[in-house]
């Protein structure tokens, strides 16, 4: 890849404001494709300062309940990659700074077609890819095609990834590293902010790249605490938590289902703008 990303210029501009990233989570197409489409509009105005949205899979391994739900209730209603790559076009066309990384699992790309996925993914503005259940050991699967069409290939590390492994995780990994606060999947909370902080550390010692922390994170105040030490703050389950809570009696999206979702964004950028007034 040459050039810096979308994604290397906005964490470049946070750590030039003297605080960490916000990254939030929405999962593409929940409640329903033109919801979902004004909810992704409304995040940079919100506070967000990273995207990621997440695809609908029907066997989310790594996610907890609420996040699992989202990606049912997206399904239902008819989501599909083609689709959520319709939104990150829409969204480009009117957003050309806000980076948006894919977040989910390697079926629905793999029986999209790699090669066509990332030209069709780089040409609606798509800056980065998470993909869970592709191990370092598969990087020739999806990793090193995703570099090589200059899309960011984003790795987790997690509580049980040692310095042995480590370097392994990081070898192609680019735009950030994406550090699990915890074992287990998401939605849980934070036992330990500390504990958080240390594995921070010790990844800074193996990688130049920005350490963004996800899983656990669902207040303000969680988000103050861990930009206190981390260059990015993800959050996913409590926002399309949001999302569900604001729904009718059939499920369906209400007048409140926006708003329900960039009202918490607008308070985890408050948080982790405050972690940067408190360190100054």
């Amino acid at each position: 890849m040459t050039g810096m990303t979308r994604i290397q210029t906005r964490f470049a501009a946070c750590a030039a404001e003297g605080r960490a990233a916000l990254v939030t989570f929405v999962t593409a197409g929940d409640p329903d494709f033109e919801t979902a489409s004004a909810i992704l509009h409304a995040l940079p105005e919100a506070g967000a300062d990273i995207i990621e949205l997440g695809v609908p899979f029907t066997d989310p391994m790594a996610d907890g309940i609420p996040v699992q739900l989202a990606g049912q209730r997206a399904l239902k209603a008819g989501q599909t990659l083609k689709k959520t790559l319709a939104m990150v076009e829409a969204f480009r066309a009117a957003e050309h700074d806000t980076p948006i990384v894919l977040m989910g699992y390697y079926n629905p790309i793999y029986v999209y077609g790699v090669e066509r996925f990332l030209s069709d993914a780089k040409a609606a503005g798509v800056d980065g890819l998470i993909v869970v259940d592709l191990p370092p050991e598969e990087d020739a699967e999806l990793c090193l095609p995703a570099l090589a069409a200059g899309v960011n290939f984003i790795r987790l590390a997690t509580p049980t990834t040692d310095d042995k492994r480590l370097p392994k995780v990081l070898q192609n990994t680019s735009g950030f590293v994406y550090y699990v606060s915890m074992t287990g999947v998401t939605g849980g909370s934070i036992a330990n902010y500390d504990a958080v902080g240390e594995a921070v550390a010790r990844i800074k010692r193996h990688t130049d790249l920005p350490v963004a922390v996800g899983f656990g994170v669902k207040t303000a105040a969680d988000a103050a605490a861990i930009a206190k030490g981390a260059d990015g703050v993800v959050v996913g389950s409590s926002l399309v938590e949001r999302v569900r809570l604001s729904l009718d009696a059939q499920g369906k999206a209400t007048e409140k289902t926006v708003s329900a979702v960039t009202s918490l964004v607008a308070e985890l950028a408050a948080g982790v703008r405050s972690a940067a007034r408190a360190a100054a």
